[in-house]
């Protein structure tokens, strides 16, 4: 399936390190989360990114039309401008970089993105968020039910947009609640493209209307994930992914058995 990656908000409150780049772009162990999301995806065979940009989109053009030299040793010759690659991080990726508007919101810029899927089922995720989440397992529960939609269901704390499950059926999904805890939205959804078209336009927030409706259809369905999950809201939340690198394995590298 193609993985659609959303990548283009302003992150304000991340502001420390998104002045001078987009979210997406701020790194832990020294490469990008996008990278970090995209590497999880891999893993299971999923190499057809096509990633939805906004904010400082030219910055994460640049990564990617690089990506080979600032992933490997290379001898460069400056009189003829030759390089000699000795080593590198061998990927076989296919990334499609889509300018889908400096003010777009989530819904808008998935609807932008629907040229690029062929009307085909897709995996869509956040650009700001780690997960050891089983991608075959996901997909497996997304094909078993037959329903539009799956969001991805994660325990962390409640800061966050929270489904109401009955069943794994979702039976209403709220948009960030401040006062209860529980399931939680965590991303990584499979989609039917048919859900592109219950989305209206480029200032359409995915996480509002477009869900709201799908399970008030009764075609929102939750894979429950027990394992790791982190999104990277703020300078805490990075310094805290940061840690987790430093000490070696950090466990979004190692898939849940789920």
């Amino acid at each position: 399936m193609k993985v659609v990656i959303l990548a283009g908000g302003l992150g304000t409150r991340l502001s420390e390190y998104t002045e001078s780049m987009p979210k997406p772009m701020v790194s832990i162990g020294g490469k990008p989360i996008l990278w970090h999301i995209m590497k999880s995806y891999a893993k299971f065979g999923h190499t057809d990114f096509n990633i939805a940009l906004g904010y400082k989109a030219e910055m994460i053009k640049e990564y990617f039309v690089n990506y080979k030299s600032l992933n490997s040793d290379f001898t460069i010759d400056l009189g003829t401008g030759n390089l000699t690659s000795h080593s590198s991080d061998d990927v076989d990726w296919k990334v499609t970089l889509v300018q889908t508007g400096l003010n777009s919101m989530t819904g808008g810029r998935i609807k932008r993105m629907k040229p690029f899927i062929n009307n085909e089922p897709f995996l869509l995720t956040y650009g700001d968020g780690v997960s050891n989440i089983n991608i075959e397992s996901l997909i497996n529960f997304h094909k078993s039910h037959g329903k539009m939609v799956t969001v991805s269901a994660v325990h962390p704390g409640a800061r966050f947009g929270e489904l109401d499950l009955r069943d794994d059926k979702v039976k209403t999904f709220k948009e960030k609640p401040q006062t209860t805890q529980g399931w939680i939205n965590g991303g990584y959804f499979v989609i039917q493209p048919e859900f592109l078209d219950l989305i209206d336009g480029d200032f359409s927030i995915l996480e509002q209307e477009p869900l709201e409706r799908v399970a008030k259809l009764g075609e929102l369905m939750a894979y429950r994930h027990h394992g790791f999950w982190h999104c990277m809201d703020t300078k805490r939340d990075r310094d805290s992914l940061e840690e987790m690198w430093r000490l070696g394995s950090p466990p979004w590298l190692n898939t849940s058995s789920q």
